[in-house]
């Protein structure tokens, strides 16, 4: 008898402690936002404006390029001099552009997706605090395996909570 109230006594507090764990798919609460699918868009058409600058370049470079290759037995040494200098110029131009451009999109999605992620970050904490979890993990984060009967999927609950910060 002793024993098996001592055995009660030692396993009740783990009992009253019970933690709770949730997951969440943060990358599906992300796509779903408006604000999220606004700054895609944005994203989008800036890096098709980049990329149309882009081939406008590549375009004259091939365009000198090919009449270069064509007039270039007519040509003095010191004009044959001067025209491979500015095709190498128009390739560094190229070169820079490119650099910059990636540089400028990088930039860009930073200031675009940081409000984003903030609201999703403060939206999964409050469900938490809301909540009494100890723990919420992202699934899209690459957790193989979540078992169902002890994490509870709270990602309504932070699309809800997304709501509500409006």
């Amino acid at each position: 008898m002793k024993k098996v109230f001592l055995m009660l006594m030692l396993f009740a507090p783990l009992a009253t402690f019970a933690q709770k764990f949730g997951h969440v798919d943060a990358q599906s609460i992300m796509q779903s936002m408006p604000e999220f699918i606004k700054a895609r868009g944005e994203l989008e058409a800036q890096g098709k404006q980049y990329e149309n600058e882009l081939k406008g370049m590549q375009d004259e470079i091939q365009r000198k390029g090919d009449e270069y290759e064509k007039t270039k037995s007519t040509m003095n040494a010191t004009k044959q001099q001067e025209t491979e200098a500015s095709l190498q110029q128009l390739m560094q131009k190229y070169q820079q552009a490119y650099q910059d451009n990636q540089q400028n999109l990088q930039k860009m999605q930073a200031e675009k997706m940081q409000p984003i992620m903030n609201k999703i970050t403060t939206a999964i904490k409050n469900v938490g605090k809301n909540g009494g979890y100890v723990y919420i993990m992202d699934v899209s984060a690459g957790i193989p395996y979540i078992s169902d009967t002890l994490s509870k999927d709270v990602t309504s609950d932070v699309k809800a909570e997304i709501n509500k910060l409006k």
